[in-house]
């Protein structure tokens, strides 16, 4: 038992320094992320044709009018002029979509992850203590 125990303490101690070491930073920085990015709300809008494209035009949260080209041919998908909802940044109005926003949340999970390792062995260096 106590050769166990003499490998697996420093193993435990290596483990917590390269879980919270990198975990920490990361969750802050997700934190950061989190805080400076900005809102997505919803209008709603119609679609139109211009110049061979589709467009997206809508009246934001400030009653000012917002015309947006799309990267998508107007032939493309059956085009027909309709009322649709917009998906827009408040911070750059320019960014918008038909769909909803995904927001990536792999630094917040890689940071929880690094982060819980850095504890579970904190706690089991303190286990190996005690028995």
């Amino acid at each position: 038992m106590a050769g166990t125990v003499d490998v697996l303490g420093p193993i435990l101690e290596m483990m917590t320094w390269v879980g919270f070491v990198p975990g920490v930073p990361l969750l802050i920085i997700a934190w950061i992320i989190a805080k400076r990015r900005c809102v997505w709300v919803t209008a709603d809008g119609e679609r139109f044709a211009a110049g061979g494209f589709m467009g997206l035009h809508w009246v934001d949260q400030s009653d000012e009018e917002r015309k947006v080209l799309l990267d998508v041919p107007a032939g493309a998908g059956g085009y027909e002029p309709r009322a649709v909802v917009v998906h827009y940044d408040v911070c750059h109005p320019s960014r918008c979509s038909l769909e909803p926003p995904r927001h990536d949340h792999t630094v917040l999970i890689v940071g929880w992850i690094l982060t819980g390792v850095g504890i579970l062995s904190t706690l089991g260096g303190f286990a190996l203590l005690v028995f």
